[in-house]
């Protein structure tokens, strides 16, 4: 079942056009990801999803609600985490929960959803004395307060530290498998691998692709990398002739070898044949990055 629907959206200001054609539909149950370099209009796209901007054309809706015409019910299916939103640097973490829950006719209890998020014990911490990680955590919770069927994530782990991160994944991850639908905005290659279902690329305004993070990977070719020292001088010849082997480059000491399907374990057991040990052997598979660049000509980041 579809529950965002986003046909044709554009959206400019006066020196500058943010969203030049975007469509995509998300299922309920999933996690979508917008992926994308920064600028490329990603925060944009969720706002107008949100109702916080009014699209030039293009219709959104959120569960059959317009966002800019059902602003009110809008609010009661739909919370919303924002890259650029900030509370006062004095309030409490239970008085953020609080008062957000009185915006709600039928909020979540905020006390349970604090200790859910691993925020009771900072309850009546000021918001200026959380930590990035915390912080991100109490915005998670303000989003699902009151008891959306889809939450909205902006950029949710921009300047956290790599343990925060993946503290702050495994929540979403949580969060979906109580029954919400989960928008993450990100461009963060490693975090829409890890989350997202499906996922739209975007770049300068216009989606490039959409699909699962496997499929958008598979676009670019799946090829995969292996990059060792040989023990021992090695023939290119005798790699080359591997049907998984597509090309095979020096570096220095180091060779270098790219192909598909199952490359390591043919590369290895040729050269072991020979007696060559493949050492400081580093495997690197084809990443979103990689789709990227192959659809758009540029990196994401």
């Amino acid at each position: 079942m579809k529950v965002i629907e986003v046909r044709n959206l554009r959206k400019s200001y006066p020196h500058h056009v943010a969203v030049e054609d975007v469509s995509f539909e998300v299922a309920e149950g999933e996690i979508f990801g917008i992926l994308g370099p920064n600028g490329a209009g990603k925060t944009t796209t969720v706002e107008c999803v949100a109702g916080l901007r009014v699209p030039d054309s293009g219709t959104v809706r959120v569960a059959g609600l317009d966002p800019h015409d059902d602003r009110d019910e809008l609010r009661r299916v739909l919370g919303v985490q924002l890259q650029s939103a900030a509370l006062p640097e004095k309030i409490k973490v239970w008085e953020a929960l609080d008062l957000y829950a009185s915006f709600y006719p039928h909020p979540a209890d905020w006390e349970e959803l604090m200790r859910r998020v691993g925020l009771h014990e900072k309850r009546d911490t000021a918001f200026a004395r959380l930590s990035g990680g915390q912080r991100q955590r109490l915005s998670v919770a303000l989003a699902l307060v009151g008891r959306p069927r889809v939450a909205v994530l902006d950029e949710l782990t921009t300047g956290l530290d790599p343990q925060a991160r993946r503290d702050t994944w495994e929540l979403v991850e949580q969060v979906r498998d109580s029954g919400v639908t989960i928008v993450l905005v990100t461009h963060f290659m490693e975090e829409a691998e890890r989350l997202c279902d499906r996922l739209t690329l975007i770049d300068r305004g216009r989606v490039v692709a959409t699909g699962t993070p496997a499929a958008l990977v598979a676009q670019a070719g799946g090829e995969q990398r292996l990059r060792f020292r040989p023990s021992a001088p090695v023939d290119h010849a005798l790699l080359l002739a591997l049907p998984e082997v597509r090309s095979v480059t020096g570096s220095g000491e180091h060779l270098e070898v790219t192909g598909v399907g199952d490359l390591a374990p043919a590369v290895t057991l040729a050269l072991a044949e020979h007696r060559v040990v493949p050492t400081d052997l580093r495997v690197e598979q084809a990443t979103l990055d990689d789709a990227f660049l192959a659809l758009t000509g540029r990196t994401l980041s």
